[in-house]
């Protein structure tokens, strides 16, 4: 909601400039190309005020009056909305090509991110060298099937800080609540730090870890946070509120790590260690095809490249990896804690996996009635309130991991 009252504020300051071009535009001009149907659009701009604080609410209400294909202007921004899977299909069928392309957003130009990603960076030689690697060196099952043992280590490792962190609280008179989402984004973070760089990115005791975390942190708040240099980019120098300042500032400093990581693994190679054969050894040996790709991976690409893979809100190869898993584990969670009944059915078959005397309960403050579930607005549709729950652990048996 906040960064809402900044974008009407930022908008508000500049309505004078805003007026003085469309009176300027404004003569004698008739749109005369056929669009999908969708709410009339204020000049300038556009459909801004019309999306709310949960966009993607807004546009499935649009869908019941305008159908599953909407146009909207949001400044000076045209938008295409697609809500069903008949539609996207036959988009995709046919009109890959000329959809295969994407506007980026300003703040993920900082640093030339956008050039080391899949998800944002342009169609062309980059792109699909680096969809290549992707496909060849992570999504595969031969590769997935190795990393079993990572995920459990993982796993392990995340029960191991939640139990630490209860039994301090508790020890302090506290009840041992805890941010669910917290220890799962630490554990699927730390599960892509080993795919990618065979290595813990975060240890919730060390100084280091906390500083990369809370640089991708704030590197995904920024990404996901309404810019209105995106919809009047006339503004864009301006930085009215500041975001592409913050990214700079951010991004840098997790580049910075990320460069203190490849050259650690540039050492080890020096000192002729074995390789790992993760994705940081595939991007050192990486040599192009002879043909439209480039002969090898500069050291801005690599970092950037990394960045992508680790970061919390933006993985495509994996995409969406750390922050989208935590969210719906913590989403499927929350469910669970409403329904007494499904989490009973739930516990019954986890106690034959990893035993007894374990499940999850509400704190004192919260029933299954009272559990916000509303969801905040970004990149993805976390919760608005974190969901707190209490982990209990009764007794210890000899099946116990």
């Amino acid at each position: 909601m906040e960064s809402a009252w900044n974008l009407l504020a930022g908008l508000g300051l500049f309505m004078p400039v805003a007026l003085f071009l469309l009176l300027k535009q404004r003569k004698s001009r008739v749109d005369t190309k056929k669009h999908p149907p969708g709410p009339p659009a204020w000049p300038i701009f556009g459909n801004i005020f019309d999306l709310g604080a949960i966009p993607h609410h807004t546009f499935y209400k649009l869908k019941e009056k305008y159908g599953p294909v909407i146009w909207l202007k949001l400044g000076y921004t045209n938008t295409l909305v697609i809500q069903s899977a008949e539609t996207a299909a036959e988009l995709f069928k046919n009109h890959d090509l000329a959809f295969s392309d994407r506007k980026v957003p300003l703040v993920l130009t900082a640093h030339n991110y956008n050039q080391g990603s899949m998800a944002m960076g342009r169609y062309g030689p980059n792109w699909r060298m680096l969809r290549r690697l992707c496909t060849s060196k992570l999504m595969i099952t031969k590769q997935l099937d190795q990393t079993a043992v990572l995920r459990q280590k993982c796993i392990d490792d995340m029960i191991k800080y939640i139990e630490e962190d209860v039994a301090e609280a508790q020890a302090q008179g506290e009840s041992g609540e805890i941010k669910v989402a917290h220890y799962l984004f630490i554990m699927t973070f730390n599960l892509i730090g080993n795919l990618v760089l065979s290595r813990d990115l975060v240890n919730p005791r060390s100084k280091d870890g906390h500083e990369f975390y809370d640089a991708m942190n704030n590197v995904t708040k920024w990404a996901g946070t309404p810019n209105v240099a995106d919809f009047l980019p006339f503004l864009k120098w301006l930085d009215l509120q500041g975001i592409m300042r913050n990214m700079m500032q951010d991004m840098g400093q997790a580049m910075r790590i990320v460069e203190k990581f490849v050259k650690e693994r540039t050492e080890e190679w020096k000192s002729e260690r074995k390789k790992t054969n993760d994705f940081l050894d595939a991007l050192l040996v990486y040599e192009g095809d002879g043909k439209d790709e480039p002969d090898v991976i500069s050291d801005q690409n690599r970092r950037t490249i990394i960045l992508v893979s680790t970061m919390p809100k933006c993985r495509k190869c994996f995409f969406a990896g750390s922050e989208t898993t935590s969210t719906t584990i913590e989403w499927a969670m929350t469910e669970l804690l409403r329904d007494p009944v499904v989490m009973g059915r739930a516990t019954e078959e986890l106690q034959q996996v990893v035993g007894p005397r374990r499940k999850w309960e509400l704190g004192s403050n919260y029933t299954p009635e009272t559990i916000d579930m509303n969801e905040g607005a970004g990149i993805t549709a976390r919760k608005l309130k974190p969901l707190k729950a209490k982990p209990k652990r009764v007794g210890r048996t000899t099946n116990d991991k």
